[in-house]
């Protein structure tokens, strides 16, 4: 046999003992077996990634934006790991055009992004419109319209004017409803005869525990036993905050259909976040505490916009710290929602407080009286990530898909985000060599699909996310992205998983594409133009490139 047919069958065995090798920690957790197709899902259903304003854009003060909290919260050591910030993050501002030709190169057909505030509303109502944010976001919104690919647009995904948090404290004051009524407004007036897909709130539950419970975010409020912040009540401000984000939101829409809808021809919905729970013990009072969680973070937020009132599970137990909604808000906030975004990543056994002991908040009403954890009998739910709390069990997402289904009456369902982040102990050359994210999308697109077919109105799937990005808190160390930025040069580099989602979009099974991926063979120019900033997925990948 000649050296160099040896060299290249010994380099092909080397990789696959590399994919071999690097499934093994997952042993004992759930694998998803399922070869998942596109053909299994609609004709017609979204498929996408899924980006936000302050995550990637940069720009920070460029052409007329103003400061946002995150701005000046990032600026504060200590705030974020190893102190970073998104002054620059991915520099989407300057390299939008190469992102949506990423995305193009995948063969999405929908892209999800979010409007920073502060960028077209610098001081929110007490300042003008700035002109160049609006130009920035009609130039997104035409080029990907161009490419083929839906805008699916949240109007406010946690970025905020720092002018409106100074001035009378954001979300816990009921002023910023008028204020997000005019972004809102702005918004449909300007960008309404393009954009048919829009979200008013990205995850009003979680900013809320984020921010005002564990004091992670702007404006960093918490109390114990969830922090120790300067300032805050981690069992009344939750409450407050997200009754204002809800009216805000159904005041948003009540202006969208009665002005904008019939002409613009749109669908307006609201992003919760939601994961999954289990009971931690065989026992009736460990199920009731699962109904509870959901009820305390989902219909915290749902039940509003579909039935005009919290839920009875939080009714039973408030006291008068819950909001009541009047005659005239429930009328507006009854029905005001088109669809459910459902962001979903995880699943967590949940263990009754009412009855039993409980430690870290569970015996709190802002928690349900519930335990959640990853962990029962010394044994991780599932495989762990690189976000605490986030463990890959494909099966929660059939799970939360039905519970959401059959509590609001199969309501159209998108899942706006869904995705993984590796441990942060991962060796770099495995970033690029991502298998487990590709074992993750197979797993709970597998999941999704068995729920579609059990009759869930489910319509779309955004993978989180499109590129590695500021992960909040966490900084730039949670890599999320099916591609690499490197933070020197903002090179977009494709990871494996992006090569496996082009298969997937293009109906081509993972089989086929585990056998293709190392056949070496001379690689071929994608369908559009390449910037010198990306490396486009549709360059067939070599086994000296693996």
């Amino acid at each position: 046999m000649p050296v160099n047919v040896i060299i290249h069958v010994s380099l092909i065995f080397f990789v696959v003992y590399l994919l071999v090798s690097s499934t093994s920690n997952a042993e004992g957790f759930e694998i998803e077996s399922q070869d998942v197709r596109r053909s299994e899902f609609p004709d017609n259903f979204l498929f996408g990634t899924a980006v936000s304003s302050y995550q990637v854009e940069g720009g920070y003060l460029e052409d007329g934006k103003g400061l946002s909290n995150w701005d000046v919260f990032t600026h504060i050591p200590g705030n974020i790991k190893n102190n970073e910030n998104g002054d620059d993050a991915d520099d989407d501002y300057h390299l939008f055009l190469e992102d949506a030709e990423i995305a193009q190169s995948l063969g999405v057909n929908a892209y999800r992004f979010s409007i920073s505030w502060a960028r077209i509303l610098p001081r929110g109502r007490f300042g003008e419109v700035n002109p160049g944010g609006i130009k920035f976001y009609n130039k997104i919104i035409d080029n990907l319209l161009l490419r083929g690919i839906e805008p699916f647009l949240t109007i406010h995904h946690f970025d905020l004017p720092q002018e409106l948090e100074d001035r009378y404290g954001v979300w816990l004051s009921p002023l910023m409803q008028d204020d997000f009524l005019l972004l809102a407004e702005t918004c449909f007036k300007s960008f309404g005869d393009r954009v048919k897909y829009w979200t008013t709130i990205n995850e009003p539950n979680m900013f809320a525990e984020m921010s005002y419970v564990r004091g992670l975010y702007p404006p960093a409020h918490c109390s114990p036993p969830f922090g120790n912040c300067s300032v805050g009540n981690a069992d009344i401000e939750p409450l407050i905050v997200v009754h204002n984000m809800l009216l805000a939101h159904g005041k948003a829409v009540k202006l969208y259909r009665e002005r904008f809808q019939s002409k613009q021809g749109g669908s307006i919905g609201l992003v919760v976040h939601l994961h999954m729970y289990e009971p931690l013990r065989d026992v009736e009072s460990d199920r009731q505490a699962v109904n509870r969680a959901l009820a305390f973070t989902g219909g915290w937020v749902l039940d509003p916009l579909v039935f005009g009132d919290y839920p009875p599970e939080m009714r039973q137990y408030h006291r008068s710290e819950l909001p009541r909604f009047s005659s005239e808000e429930t009328e507006y906030m009854r029905g005001s929602i088109d669809f459910i975004g459902l962001n979903h990543y995880s699943t967590l056994y949940a263990k009754d407080c009412i009855h039993s002991r409980c430690v870290l908040g569970g015996d709190h009403f802002i928690r349900g009286f519930t335990f959640t954890t990853g962990e029962r009998d010394g044994i991780l739910i599932g495989e762990p990530t690189g976000v605490e709390r986030f463990y890959v069990v494909p099966r929660g997402m059939e799970k939360i898909v039905d519970h959401v289904s059959k509590r609001y009456n199969n309501m159209p369902i998108y899942v706006t985000e869904n995705g993984y982040c590796p441990p942060l102990t991962e060796a770099a050359p495995n970033l690029l060599h991502d298998v487990n994210r590709i074992n993750f999308y197979n797993g709970y697109l597998a999941a999704l699909s068995r729920a579609i077919r059990k009759g869930a109105d489910v319509r779309g799937y955004f993978a989180w996310s499109l590129m590695d990005n500021f992960e909040w808190a966490g900084g730039y160390s949670s890599t999320f992205g099916l591609y690499y930025v490197d933070r020197l040069t903002m090179n977009r580099t494709p990871k494996l998983s992006a090569k496996w989602f082009q298969h997937f979009l293009a109906n081509r099974s993972s089989a086929r594409f585990n056998r293709q991926r190392f056949v070496n063979r001379t690689p071929k120019s994608g369908r559009v133009r390449k910037s010198k900033y990306i490396v486009i997925a549709t360059t067939n990948a070599n086994a000296t490139d693996v």
